[in-house]
Order: C-alpha cells, then structure tokens, then sequence
C-alpha cells in the first residue's frame, strides 16, 4: 500500500472551478508549480478604462508568489498597481486528431492566476525578481551577465502576485470520438507537440574563443 501523504495544495475557489470537465482540475502544488516552471510566458489580464486587455509579458515564480516584469511606461505597470488581476500560463502537448470534427482536441497542461497585483518597490525583492525572470528563461544566466544599472531599473517595473487563488487544468490521453464513430475510415490519433531549443548562435561582435558558458552545453 502506497502510505505517501498528499503534498500541499491550494483550496479550490468559484473562480478556480470548472464549469466543464471539472476532473481535469488539479490543486496540488507539485502540479501547479511544474506548469509555471516550464513556462516563462504568461497572459496578464486586467480591466482598463472599462474593457477587458489581456497582455502577453514574462515571469518567474517563486515559492509562492509570481513577479512579472515590464516598462514602467507600459500600460499594465502603470495600472494595476492594488488591481484585481489574472495570470495565465499555458503548455500544449499535443494535438488530438479525431473522427468526429466536434471531438477535436488538444493534451494541455495549464494554470490559472486570480490575485492582486503588487507593485515591488523593495530594492532586494526586485532585484530578486529580475534575477528570476531572467533564469525563468534561461537557468543560470543571472549570474553571467551584467546586472542591470540605476537607470535600467528606473526603466524597469516588477508586480508581485501571490498565488493564493491559483489552480491547474490537464488535458491528457488518446481521442475520445463517440462510439459509433469509431469504424468510420478518417486517420485519428495524438500528434505529440514539444518545444526544441536549437543550437545557440553566437553574437557577431563575440570575441573570438569565447566559450559556450555550462547552462548551454547541452544545447550544442
């Protein structure tokens, strides 16, 4: 008998509930955490004069807050500041091909973020934060380049949203057609769909003999 004890989770909410294909829903941590983890692009919504604007920007996730960094001349750094937000993250494995065209679909892995956005004056938090956005992308990098300046942090604005109310949606497994549709003579299947990182091309202006730094090795 299995005697693990779940790991921590986070407590579902009416807004984090599915309406549809609840069973998919996923509150644990380790779920929750490994979707943000292997992303690095997350959607920001936000109200703005009265219409809904969802934004594309980076992040990082740390414990259990994610930051997100921007221009400070950027409309959501200067809006939501104390503001109802909401973060998504999304991850596509796979593309679900099926017989009938109703039943289409794909295999994901994806969370959703409902919080307050917290502007991050702290000099050691936001230093903190750039660091993490920064190895969000690339693991690793923070600590091989230059880290930013006055004037580029004068530039720069990190929110902080605490992951609070937060949960995951996973979609995995084989085509699910109707049984009387399974002898009909169309192709069906799963085509798997992975993020490939190619060789990395070093800069024009890159001294000669420059190594390729560790946390690229395994992409030569």
């Amino acid at each position: 008998m299995d005697s693990a004890l779940p790991g921590p989770a986070y407590s579902a909410t009416a807004r984090t509930t599915p309406t549809r294909h609840a069973d998919r829903a996923r509150y644990d941590e380790d779920t929750v955490h490994a979707v943000l983890d292997a992303e690095f692009v997350c959607h920001l919504g936000f109200v703005a004069e009265g219409a809904p604007v969802v934004l594309p920007t980076l992040y990082a996730r740390v414990d259990r807050r994610l930051y997100l960094h921007g221009s400070t001349g950027s409309r959501p750094m200067r809006t939501v500041d104390g503001r109802r937000v909401c973060v998504t993250v999304t991850i596509t494995d796979g593309i679900v091909l099926a017989r009938a065209a109703l039943h289409h679909s794909v295999n994901y892995r994806s969370v959703v973020v409902h919080g307050t956005a917290h502007r991050v004056t702290d000099p050691a938090e936001r230093a903190l934060a750039l660091d993490a956005v920064v190895d969000q992308v690339v693991r690793g990098r923070s600590a091989d380049c230059r880290p930013a300046g006055a004037k580029e942090h004068a530039m720069t604005a990190v929110l902080r949203v605490e992951l609070d109310e937060v949960s995951a949606k996973v979609r995995t497994g084989d085509v699910a057609d109707d049984p009387e549709d399974v002898e009909l003579p169309h192709w069906a299947g799963v085509i798997p769909v992975r993020r490939t990182l190619g060789t990395p091309v070093p800069d024009a202006a890159l001294p000669s003999g420059t190594p390729l730094p560790g946390y690229l090795a395994h992409l030569a």
